[in-house]
Order: structure tokens, then C-alpha cells, then sequence
């Protein structure tokens, strides 16, 4: 149910990532966020096209974080940040980040490859229905997504929608 990826730059490194539906503690879940109760990034999958993005987001994330870096204060709050288009945390933080209403949420989890541990510790807290990470595209808003990146049809008949928002992801910071 959930995906474990290596980072390529870092092979001692894992992501996994757990995708949960029909969730009823959203708030609870977000509130322990940022107490730091909860090692791993929580994001609001309806912005996700894909596992892939995510990926992304933690290797540059962990990338800054070994090079001192981050703009942000943790790894997780710059997973959230480096989904976003733009170099302003607040907003990356409200389109990505869950909100309490929310009714679904993807789990990001950076750890050693000898702690698979930390999975199972953040999924008990999830109440909620945990469904494959591949699932994602399912809860996605495309409409949202393209006027976030600002995908044109023009550029959609050339290449994927995933290709448009990893490619503005990777070049926000030299843009």
C-alpha cells in the first residue's frame, strides 16, 4: 500500500510515501505536524499528480538540507515547499500542506533504509483508509493543478501534465 523509493543522490536514503482516503482527523493530524509529533510531511493529494512529483520534492529537499540550504526550518516543511511554483512558503504551505477539512492525505516519510519503522508509526495515526500511492492521480484536480503551474494547452499537446509541473518545480529557483 505504500511506495519506497531510494533517492538516487543518497542510496543510504529511503521515501515513503502512504496515501490515505475518507480521513476524519485532519486537523488532529496537522496539528501534531507542527508540534513536530509527526516525522514526515503531510500533503494534500488533490495537488499531486503524481508519486513521481513527490520524489522529486524529497531529493531536493534532502539535496539542500546536505548542503545547508533549505529555506525552510525542516526537511518536511521544504518537501511541501519545493512542491510549490513559487518561492513563497505561506502559500506553498496553504495549496499543499492539508487543511483541516481536508478528506485526504499523502504521507511523506524521508528515513534510512534500515528504518521502515517510521511508516508504520505515522500510518497508525491516520485515521483513515489507506489506498496505493498509485491511486493518487484518482484525488488529483487537474484544472487546479494547470492554473497553479500555468500549463497551457499548447504545452500539454508536447508532453505530459507531470512533465509541465516536475520541469517549473525543478526551475523555480533559478527562474
Amino acid at each position: 500500500m505504500h511506495l519506497t523509493q531510494e533517492i538516487e543522490l543518497f542510496p543510504d536514503h529511503r521515501v515513503s510515501q502512504m496515501l490515505f482516503r475518507d480521513v476524519r482527523n485532519a486537523a488532529e493530524l496537522k496539528q501534531n505536524a507542527v508540534e513536530g509529533k509527526i516525522n514526515g510531511a503531510l500533503i494534500n493529494p488533490t495537488m499531486l499528480v503524481s508519486p513521481f512529483q513527490v520524489l522529486v520534492a524529497a531529493s531536493k529537499a534532502l539535496h539542500l538540507q546536505k548542503i545547508g540550504k533549505m529555506k525552510t526550518r525542516t526537511l518536511y516543511s521544504e518537501i511541501i515547499f519545493n512542491l510549490s511554483p513559487t518561492n513563497n512558503i505561506s502559500e506553498a504551505f496553504r495549496r499543499f500542506g492539508i487543511s483541516d477539512a481536508d478528506d485526504s492525505v499523502m504521507v511523506v516519510v524521508v528515513h534510512n533504509k534500515d528504518e521502515p519503522q517510521f511508516v508504520t508509526e505515522i500510518t497508525s495515526r491516520v485515521d483513515g483508509r489507506q489506498i496505493p500511492v498509485e491511486d493518487v492521480s484518482s484525488l488529483s484536480d487537474s484544472a487546479k493543478i494547470k492554473k497553479l503551474y500555468k500549463v497551457t494547452p499548447q504545452e500539454e499537446k508536447c508532453g505530459s501534465l507531470l512533465d509541465a509541473v516536475v520541469c517549473r518545480m525543478a526551475t523555480k529557483d533559478v527562474m
